[in-house]
């Protein structure tokens, strides 16, 4: 898991609705294959934003609304109109639709006769033969950004090659107009009911990102783009970028916005912006997160364990101090521990008995009496035997420690012994490697288990919870989204087994389908990912989905008999 992130680029992206005998539909394109970012997903028109957007000289061809304004709606101190050509050039660009007016003065539709012309401006535009104010100065046109309204915000998460803090805007097709896909960066396109393209997802059928299927979820309320259109123009403001100042390992001033790891933290540990929180985590430097719990992360960082194992510490001298996950064997870590304990450690909790945070609680014990409270280990070999509990706590048992309530929560699927601990005043779940930041856990089987585990995450989402602390990262705010992009991250990953198990249309090894499941993920972690991929196919196998014959896999029709090749 890398803590370093690409800065997101500004974009745009255009939700274009017309109505139909059946509701609702929506135009999507599906992006080819050979590009970094989204490949072979399908999406909405838009893009990046490009220097020219900004051009003193699109404020003439823009209808009905001026920078002033656009920045003012988006948050910003300036600039804001470029959001709205953006979103207007990348839709003409890549679906050939112009959402604009036939003349300079007036605001007259274009129509099926300005075919053509569209058609040949749209190859000079692609050509870079004009630019968008040249096309539209020169063919006595004006962009539509009246008919434009702002409708949502979403930034990429860290860890991706590209990143994008992208505007969602929603207006009416063009009518007269006829789609059609660039066969560059797009390959095919569609108009589909928002729950439609809901339905494909869910079995494969279109892949669709996070925000995407966030924003198809909320469009499927509409029975018509008159209400939808009323709905997007008086809905509540979105949420605006909050950029937070924060101190990095070398002391430098470091500006986060929503989407980067620290920034949830960031904003909680420094309300008032002065920049003094920490966006680096630095082993054996303990943080107060919260009123009388602190974060110390030991110095075992690597691809399994990102910046190390978290190690928190709850109470005071007056409560005593309770241990959650005292990590591994390490002498510094432990003694580092002891030094953070604001009064006496009387329990040591752990989430699971992983090598990586539970093998410390012997020495830790030893040196404080301490009580040990957790699960026993499963008999694996990867499993922290010496790990023995005075205390096994019953899920949704309240355990009365170091002066708070610590609810504990059995979540298996990552380990069968896994627990979270709910501080329930603060609202702050303690995750272990059940929600880790940055990226999926392994479920390795036998132990692991994905369909415990999805159950385990769905569990979590009724509980009140503002903040996971993981076993590896920062505090992780919004923990609903962050479930919900856990649990279609796994569905898209299973439509991924059952493709490539169809595609290849005989019996594969899970090592022969690694390659094709887990294509976004580098080579050198393979061997890992091969121990997830078993965990989907065993879930697969208990749904009577697909079959097993001497270590090789095939799917089963709906009669759940073998699929062979015809």
């Amino acid at each position: 898991m890398q803590q370093t992130t690409v800065p997101p680029r500004p974009a745009a992206t255009v939700i274009l609705a017309r109505d139909s005998d059946h509701g609702v539909e929506v135009f999507m394109m599906k992006r080819t294959t050979e590009v970094v970012f989204a490949k072979g997903m399908h999406v909405f028109p838009g893009g990046g934003l490009d220097s020219a957007d900004y051009a003193q000289e699109m404020t003439a061809l823009c209808a009905g609304i001026d920078d002033e304004h656009a920045s003012s709606t988006l948050g910003v101190e300036q600039g804001g109109l470029a959001y709205w050509v953006a979103a207007i050039r990348e839709c003409f660009e890549e679906a050939g639709l112009l959402i604009g007016y036939r003349d300079a003065i007036g605001q007259r539709p274009l129509d099926a006769s300005d075919a053509p012309r569209l058609a040949m401006l749209r190859s000079h535009l692609a050509e870079k033969k004009q630019s968008f104010a040249e096309l539209l100065l020169g063919a006595q046109l004006r962009a539509a950004t009246d008919q434009l309204v702002y409708y949502s915000h979403w930034v990429t998460q860290p860890g991706r090659p590209r990143r994008y803090d992208t505007r969602f805007f929603v207006a009416p097709a063009p009518a007269d107009q006829i789609a059609m896909h660039d066969n560059s960066e797009t390959v095919a396109h569609l108009w589909v009911r928002p729950a439609q393209a809901l339905e494909l997802s869910q079995r494969g059928e279109l892949n669709l990102m996070f925000p995407t299927i966030k924003t198809l979820e909320s469009l499927t309320r509409f029975g018509n783009v008159k209400d939808l259109m009323a709905f997007a123009r008086t809905k509540p403001p979105t949420s605006m970028m909050s950029p937070h100042l924060s101190t990095a390992r070398d002391g430098s001033i470091r500006t986060l916005i929503q989407g980067d790891y620290a920034h949830a933290e960031i904003r909680k540990l420094d309300p008032s912006n002065q920049g003094i929180a920490k966006s680096d985590i630095d082993p054996g430097h303990p943080v107060n997160i919260a009123p009388q719990v602190w974060r110390i992360t030991a110095a075992n960082p690597g691809v399994m364990t990102g910046p190390g194992t978290n190690t928190y510490l709850i109470g005071s001298a007056q409560t005593g101090v309770a241990v959650i996950d005292p990590g591994p064997e390490l002498t510094e870590h432990v003694n580092a521990i002891v030094q953070c304990a604001a009064g006496p450690i009387k329990w040591i909790l752990c989430t699971h008995t992983h090598r990586d945070h539970s093998p410390a609680a012997r020495q830790l014990q030893a040196l404080t009496g301490a009580q040990l409270i957790g699960m026993p280990p499963p008999p694996y070999s990867n499993q922290d035997q010496d790990f023995v509990p005075a205390l096994i706590p019953t899920h949704n048992q309240r355990l009365q420690i170091a002066g708070v309530t610590l609810r504990a929560i059995h979540t298996p699927g990552h380990a069968s012994n896994h627990l979270c601990y709910l501080h329930e005043s603060e609202k702050i779940l303690f995750t272990g490697d059940h929600v880790m930041q940055g990226s999926t856990v392994v479920i390795n089987p036998p132990d692991g288990d994905m369909s415990v585990y999805l159950d385990s995450l769905r569990m979590l989402m009724s509980e009140p919870i503002d903040y996971f602390a993981p076993g590896h990262g920062f505090l992780i705010g919004n923990p609903l989204e962050a479930l919900e992009r856990l649990l279609l991250h796994r569905q898209d990953r299973e439509n991924k087994v059952v493709a490539a198990l169809r595609l290849a249309g005989e019996p594969r090894s899970a090592e022969e389908l690694v390659t094709d499941v887990y294509q976004d993920t580098p080579a050198q972690r393979h061997a890992l990912a091969a121990r997830s991929l078993l965990a989907h196919l065993h879930k697969l196998r208990n749904e009577a989905r697909v079959s097993e014959h001497a270590g090789r896999w095939c799917l089963n029709d709906v009669q759940g008999h073998t699929e062979r090749t015809r």
